[in-house]
């Protein structure tokens, strides 16, 4: 039943891969071993979009990101992500932004930038009925104390939302995911972008998503999202290290929250903080792991 699912995947890793190339068609075609009709019509039912969107889409945010972060001349960025001028370039630019390369170069701002898909999650490992085992050991998750500096966020909040599935969810979370890959070169340097985690509103417990910045921002706050002072504070975290995400993402974020809901911070002398700071999520299996990190104050 998902065995598409593993192709399209193989398809956006390998499109990753090749974007300078511009990659066609019949090039994925060969490289997944299925004929052309079949490549395309899965790829849209899976994905949500053509081949050919997702591959504009992909184009422009390589592009956008190379005018962002050098100095190169705009035409050799265009003519190496694929385009045939720099006009043609400065036209994509100006249909999905609605600013010339060469504007945003000088005021880099919160943009939709196309993200690589990924539409492959651990649900659909267990069903395909794999058992190999993991090349990672699980452990019981530790836990240890760490500061993190006054800042600014800017996230989506929803009090409706338990956690990050609820928010995909959402039928414009890939613009909220494309913004927060451009906000990466403002982002803090403790709390990055694409961070997550759990707020209180008065007696009800939401799930926010966004990015870090740090406390002297003035730049710009995209629709949609707002922006909140979040005091310095200590934080107990509790993490697992890296792990498989496929095959053992489930269990290691069950003994994580398991606990961290669990823990009786008085034990150490502190109490929770949860009223002034939000509780961090991080959610990195291939580099940090899992952690949930939930603030804290001294006892007084």
């Amino acid at each position: 039943m998902y065995e598409w699912n593993y192709a399209v995947q193989e398809m956006i890793d390998w499109v990753e891969t090749h974007i300078d190339c511009n990659p066609t068609l019949n090039e994925l075609s060969r490289q997944i071993g299925y004929s052309k009709f079949y490549c395309s019509s899965q790829f849209r039912r899976i994905v949500g979009m053509s081949l050919r969107k997702y591959l504009a889409g992909r184009r422009l945010c390589v592009a956008t990101i190379k005018v962002r972060d050098s100095n190169r001349p705009i035409i050799e960025i265009a003519l190496e992500c694929g385009y045939s001028s720099q006009g043609a370039l400065t036209r994509a630019f100006k249909d999905a932004y609605g600013s010339t390369p060469a504007a945003f170069r000088k005021n880099p701002i919160p943009i939709p930038l196309s993200i690589r898909k990924v539409v492959l999650n651990p649900s659909h490992y267990i069903k395909k009925g794999v058992v190999t085992m993991s090349e990672y050991s699980l452990i019981t998750p530790h836990t240890w104390v760490e500061f993190i500096p006054e800042h600014k966020f800017i996230g989506i909040y929803d009090t409706n939302a338990r956690g990050y599935w609820d928010l995909e969810k959402r039928n414009d979370f890939d613009t909220i995911e494309g913004i927060l890959d451009s906000m990466i070169p403002f982002q803090h340097p403790v709390v990055w972008s694409h961070h997550a985690g759990w707020f209180y509103q008065d007696e009800n417990k939401g799930y926010f998503y966004g990015a870090g910045v740090p406390v002297d921002y003035v730049g710009i706050v995209p629709e949609g999202f707002e922006i909140r002072d979040i005091p310095a504070s200590y934080y107990l975290v509790f993490g697992h290290p890296k792990f498989d995400y496929l095959k053992d993402n489930g269990e290691v974020m069950k003994r994580v929250e398991s606990l961290a809901w669990s823990f009786d911070p008085r034990i150490l002398g502190y109490e929770w903080n949860e009223r002034q700071c939000q509780i961090y999520q991080r959610h990195m299996p291939d580099h940090r792991g899992y952690q949930v990190l939930r603030p804290i104050v001294k006892l007084s």
